[in-house]
């Protein structure tokens, strides 16, 4: 059913407890797994080393559980970014935590605007 799944991630700790339901996924559906980090550009926060330990981290974590995983880094703005990418790689889901890094009281979340974007459904995961 999900063969294709967009996993984008972040350095919050949710993201972490998101990866494990995410890895269970992919086995269940023996499914592609494209793991994505967006950096918005205005963003102080932009180190490429951190990004791309992350990304790393990531691959290694899916890889040692025996699920082969691609890796995409994009800058811009995460929401958007993430439905771009869905939609070029055909995902028949995408996978994400309910809060992230980008939360900001008075903004959507992330999630809300990528459920509200999106060009396949969203699991949202607590």
């Amino acid at each position: 059913m999900f063969s294709t799944i967009l996993f984008p991630i972040d350095q919050s700790r949710q993201t972490m407890e998101t990866a494990a339901f995410t890895l269970r996924l992919a086995q269940q559906h023996n499914g592609r797994l494209v793991v994505l980090s967006v950096v918005e550009p205005e963003g102080a926060m932009h180190d490429a080393a951190a990004v791309a330990s992350l990304l790393e981290q990531a691959r290694s974590h899916f890889e040692q559980a025996g699920v082969a995983c691609e890796v995409i880094e994009r800058e811009g703005n995460p929401a958007f970014v993430i439905g771009d990418v869905a939609d070029e790689i055909n995902a028949d889901v995408i996978v994400m935590s309910t809060r992230g890094l980008t939360l900001a009281a008075d903004e959507p979340s992330t999630a809300a605007r990528v459920i509200q974007l999106a060009p396949c459904p969203v699991l949202v995961v607590p």
